[in-house]
Order: C-alpha cells, then structure tokens, then sequence
C-alpha cells in the first residue's frame, strides 16, 4: 500500500487541473513500479540528461573508444546539433561550477569533466563531454538500452540554434526510472563502472528538493534538474532498514524554484513513509 503518496493525490491534481504536469515512478529497482502517477508524461529534461551522458562516456570507454584519464582542452566552444548552424557557447558566469569556468583555456581530465556534471551539475562540463562523445547519439543509445520509450537526448545545454529548430532534451518519470534501475542492477554497463557512476551520484551535492525528503544521512544516488518551471529529482536510495528502490519525481508547473524543490521533497517524504511497498 501507498497511503502517504495517494493522500497527495488531490494536490496533484490540483496543480494539474492548472496545467502543470507532476509524474511519479517509485518501485523496486527491478521493477514494475508500486507507484506510479503521469509516468509517461514528457518533460523537459533539464540535467536529468547528464546521467545518460554519463552512461554514454563509460560506455565509450569500456570500447576504448574513450580514456577517462585523458586530459581534455576546457573550450567554451561547441557543435551545434543544428546541421549548419554555428559554433555556440554557454553562459559562463551561471554555470553551476566555477571550479570548471575557471580552468577555461586549461586542460583537465575527462573524468573530472564527469564527475562535475554530476554532483555540481555543470553545463561547460556536460558540453566538454558530449563533444568527447563527438555528439549524442551515443547518449541516445544508452536510452534505447534501458528500453525508454520517449526520452531523447537531442543537443547540448544551451544550444540557441538547435532549440529554435525544435531539436530538445525529453524525459520520463519512467525513463529516468529505468536508467537509474539499470545502473543499480549493473545492467547499463560492468558492475565496475556502474558502481564508479554509482559513487559520483552518491557525491551530488545539491539536495534541496528529492534528498531533503528524506531523513538525514539516508544514502541517496540522484541526480537533479531544474529550469524556470521545472523541478525534477531522480534517484536510488539505499535505506538502511529496507532493499534499495528507485525514485523519480519529475514537474512541470508555473511554481517557483523553492516552491518546485519544496514540491518534490515533500513527494519524497511521502515515498519514504511507503518504502516497504516497494520491496
């Protein structure tokens, strides 16, 4: 039974019947999910995607198509995945990690590059890594893997031109819920690297909307993501009582960026208190 994420459900559809969309996957990390609400329900991804980009560089170098250890030049200049569209580069001064914008013009290891995409979210590194990936496809190919029905991975972060041509990051609840199921499993890639992507998820550093729900100290892999009204948090979280489960909370609503962290923690909470439904 789910009876702390069901008593939300009027609020849920409060916020629907305003034209948001909030979706809910929570459930064992060999699934089928115990809760499910909107699952299938696109949004934009925000940095969801980085973890797919991830994915996608340890799977490089499991081919030796890539060496993490190789040090990579920190441009700000990138490929547009809009055919004949010209060289972009992001803001700098909103990246989330100065650590990165301040070697720009300096080189750094590609698994640095990853593991601040991940637990400072940084968009110059995401980019670096796409283009070491020499573009999506391969990030695209770890969402085919996992069997995710609509989540595409279709430029890199701040990509004016492609974004105008209607070329966009989508994610599920569901998809998001079996990538990180997948890497929990040790499906996605060897049990080396997916424990190594594992530990750097473990590492996020910002935990004010899906960790916040939970109590503190509880081991959390997760990754966030957010933009001007977007708010989505994805994770495994590994109680101490309990097997590990995934959860995935994604919103697209008109709240504002405490308001949405806040949203998405409290739906946590309520998954924490139903936790035994999903073992």
């Amino acid at each position: 039974m789910t009876r702390a994420l069901d008593a939300l459900r009027p609020d849920l559809e409060a916020l629907t019947s305003t034209g948001g969309t909030v979706s809910i996957w929570a459930g064992p990390i060999d699934g089928p999910p115990a809760y499910a609400w909107n699952e299938d329900a696109g949004h934009y991804a925000a940095s969801t995607m980085k973890v797919a980009v991830m994915a996608a560089a340890f799977r490089a170098a499991e081919r030796d198509e890539l060496d993490l250890g190789a040090q990579v030049d920190i441009v700000n200049r990138f490929t547009s995945a809009h055919p004949g569209a010209p060289a972009y580069a992001i803001d700098a001064d909103d990246d989330n990690d100065e650590a990165v914008t301040s070697r720009i013009g300096g080189r750094a290891d590609l698994g640095w590059l990853i593991e601040r995409m991940i637990v400072r979210s940084s968009n110059l590194a995401t980019n670096l890594v796409i283009e070491q990936l020499g573009g999506t496809a391969g990030v695209n190919e770890v969402w085919r893997a996992v069997g995710a029905k609509r989540s595409v991975t279709g430029r890199g972060i701040e990509d004016a031109a492609a974004r105008e041509a209607g070329v966009t990051n989508t994610v599920t609840a569901a998809d998001l819920a079996a990538l990180f199921s997948a890497l929990a499993r040790h499906d996605i890639a060897t049990t080396e690297s997916c424990d190594a992507m594992l530990r750097i998820l473990l590492a996020q550093e910002y935990r004010d909307d899906l960790p916040a729900g939970l109590p503190e100290g509880t081991p959390v892999a997760a990754k966030n993501g957010w933009v001007t009204g977007v708010r989505h948090g994805a994770a495994v979280v590994l109680p101490d009582d309990e097997p590990p489960f995934t959860l995935v909370i994604c919103t697209s609503t008109d709240l504002g960026e405490a308001e949405g962290a806040a949203l998405v923690a409290r739906i946590a909470e309520a998954a924490w208190r139903d936790r035994k439904a999903f073992t």
